[in-house]
This record gives C-alpha cells, sequence and structure tokens, in this order.
C-alpha cells in the first residue's frame, strides 16, 4: 500500500511538472517572436470560419510558428470562439498574444479613403471606387437619395458640397451609407456654431453658404485669393448682379469636353450663373475649411470682378471698363 502511495505521488508530481512546463512554455511563446525576416500579410477571417483553419493559414504565411501551441493559446485564454469575422494586416513582427487581441477584438485592417478639396459627387465617387468600396454608379445612387440627405439634417436634394474633404479610414467592405455619414459629419464639425450665426447674419442660409463656398473653391487656386473672390460675389449679390462663374455653367453640363465656349455660356439650365441671377440650386463641389470661411467672411472690397492671370492668380476690378482691359491683356495677349 506505500509503495502505491510512492508511485501515485511520483505520478502526480510527474504531471504537475509536465503541465506546469507546458503552461510555462505557453507563457513565453504567446511574447515570442518567431525567427527570421519578418513578413506581413493581409489575411481575412471569413463568417463561420474555424480557429484550427485561421491558424494553420496564418501558419503557412510564415506569420506564427508552432500553430498547436498557437491554438493552446487560445484555448488557454478561451478565445477560440471569439475571432470576428474581417479583414486582418497581421506580422510575423507581432507576437502570438498580439494577433490573438487583434482577431478577438476585431482590430481589422483600414484603407485609406482621400477625398481631395474641390471634388464634385462624380469626382468622389471615382475615389470610392478606385479605393475598392464598390461602383460609382451606386455610390452615386445613394448620394442622390433625398430622403437619407433629409435624414443626416441636409435641407437639399443631394449630398453635393456635404462630403467634406479629408482623408478617411475604412475597414473593406463598409457601406456607402456609412462612409457618406461619417463624411457628413465630419463636414458638421468642421462647420463651427459661430459660423451658423455669421450666415444668419449674412441673410444666407446655410445651404447658400456651402453653394457660395463651392464657387469660390472652383474659383480661387491661391488661398490668399478666396476671401478676395467672396468679396467679388458678395459685392455682386448685393447689386442683383449675375455671378457669371464659369465653373457653375461647366457643372450644369452633361458631358463636358472640358473647353467652355460662348455657346455653353447661353446654354440655359439651373447651374448657368450667365443666365440666372443669384446663386445656383446647390453646391457645384465639396469644399474644404477654407473657402466654407471665406464666403462667411469676404474681404472688404468693391471688386465686381476678376479675370485669369494664367498663372493662378486673377486680376480684380472694379468696373467693367478695367476688366474689359484686364481680359484683352491676359486672356487675348492684347
Amino acid at each position: 500500500m506505500k509503495r502505491l502511495i510512492i508511485v501515485i505521488s511520483i505520478l502526480l508530481f510527474a504531471l504537475i511538472s509536465v503541465a506546469t512546463y507546458a503552461y510555462l512554455d505557453l507563457i513565453r511563446y504567446a511574447k515570442k517572436l518567431p525567427d527570421g525576416k519578418p513578413v506581413e500579410h493581409i489575411v481575412i477571417i471569413r463568417p463561420g470560419q474555424g480557429f484550427n483553419s485561421f491558424s494553420e493559414n496564418i501558419y503557412h504565411k510564415g506569420i506564427i510558428e508552432h500553430p498547436l501551441k498557437f491554438r493552446l493559446l487560445a484555448r488557454m485564454k478561451r478565445y477560440e470562439k471569439k475571432m470576428k469575422a474581417g479583414e486582418y494586416s497581421l506580422s510575423s513582427s507581432m507576437t502570438p498574444e498580439k494577433i490573438l487581441d487583434i482577431i478577438v477584438h476585431g482590430k481589422v485592417h483600414f484603407h485609406r479613403l482621400t477625398v481631395p478639396e474641390g471634388y464634385n459627387l462624380r469626382q468622389v465617387a471615382r475615389v470610392v471606387e478606385a479605393s475598392g468600396f464598390g461602383s460609382r454608379e451606386d455610390f452615386l445612387t445613394v448620394t442622390t437619395n433625398a430622403h437619407l440627405v433629409h435624414y443626416l439634417g441636409i435641407e437639399a436634394e443631394t449630398f453635393e458640397g456635404y462630403l467634406f474633404p479629408d482623408t478617411y479610414l475604412f475597414p473593406k467592405g463598409e457601406t456607402f451609407k456609412k462612409i457618406i455619414s461619417t463624411m457628413v459629419k465630419r463636414f458638421w464639425s468642421a462647420f463651427k456654431p459661430e459660423w451658423k450665426r455669421r450666415a444668419e447674419a449674412l441673410g444666407l442660409s446655410i445651404h447658400e453658404v456651402v453653394t457660395l463656398a463651392s464657387i469660390i473653391e472652383k474659383e480661387a487656386s491661391v488661398a490668399s485669393e478666396r476671401p478676395i473672390i467672396s468679396s467679388v460675389f458678395h459685392n455682386r449679390l448685393k447689386r442683383n448682379m449675375r455671378l457669371q462663374s464659369d465653373p457653375t455653367v461647366i457643372y450644369g453640363i452633361k458631358n463636358f469636353d472640358g473647353n467652355i465656349n460662348r455657346k455653353h455660356l447661353a446654354q440655359p439650365t439651373p447651374y448657368n450663373t450667365y443666365t440666372i441671377k443669384g446663386l445656383p440650386p446647390g453646391p457645384i463641389a465639396n469644399s474644404g475649411i477654407d473657402s466654407l470661411e471665406a464666403a462667411l467672411y469676404p474681404a472688404d472690397t468693391k471688386y465686381l470682378f476678376f479675370v485669369s492671370k494664367k498663372d493662378t492668380t486673377h486680376q480684380f476690378s472694379t468696373n467693367l471698363k478695367d476688366h474689359n482691359r484686364a481680359v484683352r491683356k491676359y486672356q487675348l495677349g492684347k
């Protein structure tokens, strides 16, 4: 009997020793980096995918060593059934513990989406498509959904002018609604409360400010000229003069070929500010913060005209005679 107790004790000690060693080995493994040159891969975990399949996948990609230990570590942490579907950027420079933390907490890989200042909806749609988020046609369908526009607090029929130019990060497969709502949220965070009060003082709605800002955005190439160009349009509006802005004409022409002519200037569209008085019905582009501010705080000038000098700057005039002289000098070379 005594001998049996000794044998059992030895076996228990051996089992405890083995278990302790295995536990400590897993702890060391959890924080160990694989040997060799670091590799990085985009790994997709599909809905319903098993943990064993995932661990074998990243093992063959060289991201982890010892897939069995990786599975035992996940089991010890009770993570086997907690990994979330998605696209992940994983690297062998990460410890197994770090990889588990990423997939369990859904720290998915983000794709960059950059919307430049002055892009209109059609151009933004092309950027969205090129960034891999879906077709431009489907994006345009959503951005012209008046119900969604109103739901997001915009008094307009489309999102033109409200997709704030910035660099965004979205996971693969993000919905258009989420992408658009993020851009609109960024717009409202940029549009300061004092700007709303300033708009009221000018007798303009927010939509009219955004519309004017979009014209300034398309006309100005030099930041310092934005408030001056804004002053020209404000002065014209006060005098009930037509804005006569080429970018608005271009916006209203379907399939514009890039060469504006007199026929285009005479073509009646809701956006042709050579034929209509006041502002067009809506923005013609998505403006940056500088153009929005310029629309609200124009320079104090008496200018009524400007013409391009063909060097990104403009010549400003207070009367038609001086303006015509500037046109002959800078546009006609006389």
